[in-house]
């Protein structure tokens, strides 16, 4: 078990030191949906509660942990044209190690994003700052896996040149069926009961309801989480399959 986890910090740190080589996919990762947070509050904010800023933060919140799935994956993707990779194969790391590794390194990426875009949020609506900012950026966390186990997947599948195309399955699945842009409540029971049974808008109620509150426990707060982690726990077992046929053939 020590000699595992050694090998997992050992990963990380090289993983770290190769996203931080890549400025330009931090910028954008970061950036972009920065952005879209300060534009659409300043250009929509008195014109639908939706695009007020205890609703738009924690969304963008989880909307840009979705280009984490592309981020991973192109991180992936591009290592497996590497002679990294095939050195690595046979040695005694074993798939899960190299899963958990890939994982470690985008997490402070995620704990930037929450933390950046909340207090962009908070500047703007001083409201968000309070206890329950404390919980949505604990649980950002959760979501993110979701998102970054995506990306482990489709990075072991896909090479270089096909990672975005399949990566925006995934964006514009936050993008459209989170409700993040649109309010639910016009749409007809079966497209609710359908977006209510996918990650994309249990990620975004459950981080959300950190900063309005929670009135019921169990479907504000633990069924959205047990269905985020139902899904996250699915694609982290697929990516490692997957990884683990990958090292196999190599």
């Amino acid at each position: 078990m020590q000699k595992s986890i050694s090998r997992i910090l050992i990963l990380t740190k090289r993983n770290i030191l190769e996203i931080i080589r890549d400025p330009l996919s931090l910028i954008f990762t970061i950036g972009l949906p920065l952005f879209m947070e300060i534009l659409f509050y300043l250009i929509f904010h008195n014109l639908t509660e939706q695009f007020e800023m205890k609703y738009l933060a924690p969304g963008i919140v989880v909307f840009s942990q979705a280009f984490l799935t592309l981020f991973t994956g192109l991180l992936i993707s591009l290592d497996r044209n590497t002679s990294f990779l095939t050195r690595l194969y046979v040695s005694k790391a074993k798939s899960y190690e190299f899963i958990f590794a890939y994982a470690l390194s985008v997490l402070p990426l995620t704990i930037t994003q929450s933390i950046l875009f909340f207090l962009i949020g908070g500047i703007f609506d001083s409201s968000i700052f309070g206890l329950g900012l404390i919980f949505a950026i604990l649980l950002s966390i959760v979501t993110s896996l979701f998102f970054i186990g995506m990306g482990i997947l489709f990075g072991s599948l896909c090479n270089e040149k096909s990672i975005g195309g399949i990566s925006s399955i995934v964006i514009v699945g936050q993008s459209v069926l989170s409700g993040m842009w649109f309010p639910t409540q016009g749409l007809n029971e079966g497209m609710i009961t359908f977006m209510k049974i996918l990650p994309f808008k249990n990620s975004t109620t459950l981080v959300q309801n950190m900063i309005l509150g929670v009135n019921d426990s169990f479907k504000d707060f633990i069924l959205p989480l047990l269905i985020v982690l139902a899904y996250t726990v699915v694609a982290f077992i697929a990516a490692i399959i997957v990884y683990r046929y990958k090292m196999k053939k190599k």
